[in-house]
């Protein structure tokens, strides 16, 4: 059962999403609150497996709330993905180097809602691919804020399976283009993560582009 709790200061967001995520038999949303201060006190309480958490929230924001989350090692199973709007571009990269696994629009589709939640879970990266190429492309493509000395110690295979995951290729996808098995893939980026110090893979993503491994792609 995954065990979702709701953070947003919009009513009518938090019971349309209970709504829907309740009509799941391996979902459950065990509480629900309506600012990050709130909702860290919830996600210590609960521990729930993902946490959907509203970017802008009076009394504590959404971004400080993943910080809190990212930075207490007893919420290390917590999942945080971020709600945000299309307008608030500026502040999704922030929320990923904060901490979360990665963010949804508030309009997405409940189809694509189900399938974060449980991508989610699983502690896969969530980018949204209706703003993920935009967002990049603003506020990733600069010069590397990163230092690149930390991947020299990925072996050249892991280096390649970051620059295809920062793509957003699943572990199936990226073991077909590097020709190798699924396990083998997941290998590959979990050593990354280990060596990098990356809580999940979206903070990966995150290193990814910062230190110059990937690029945004036109188009």
């Amino acid at each position: 059962m995954i065990r979702v709790l709701l953070v947003d200061d919009q009513p009518l967001i938090r019971s349309g999403f209970r709504a829907l995520l309740g009509l799941e038999d391996d979902i459950e949303v065990v509480a629900e609150a309506a600012d990050g201060e709130e909702g860290l006190v919830l996600v210590k309480e609960h521990l729930p497996d993902v946490a959907l958490i509203d970017i802008q929230m009076p009394v504590m924001d959404g971004i400080e709330a993943t910080r809190r989350i990212a930075a207490d090692p007893a919420l290390a199973e917590v999942h945080v993905v971020m709600l945000t709007n299309y307008g608030m571009d500026e502040y999704v990269f922030e929320a990923l180097r904060a901490g979360a696994a990665g963010f949804l629009v508030k309009d997405i589709v409940p189809e694509d809602l189900l399938h974060a939640v449980r991508v989610a879970a699983r502690g896969d990266a969530l980018l949204a691919p209706s703003i993920t190429r935009k967002l990049i492309h603003r506020y990733v493509a600069q010069p590397p804020a990163a230092s690149s000395a930390a991947l020299e110690e990925l072996t050249s295979r892991e280096r390649e399976a970051v620059a295809l995951a920062a793509q957003g290729m699943s572990n199936g996808q990226i073991a077909e283009r590097m020709v190798i098995s699924p396990m083998t893939a997941k290998t590959h980026i979990n050593r990354a993560m280990a060596k990098l110090h990356a809580r999940d893979r979206a903070q990966l993503v995150v290193l990814a582009y910062e230190s110059g491994l990937a690029a945004p792609r036109n188009g």
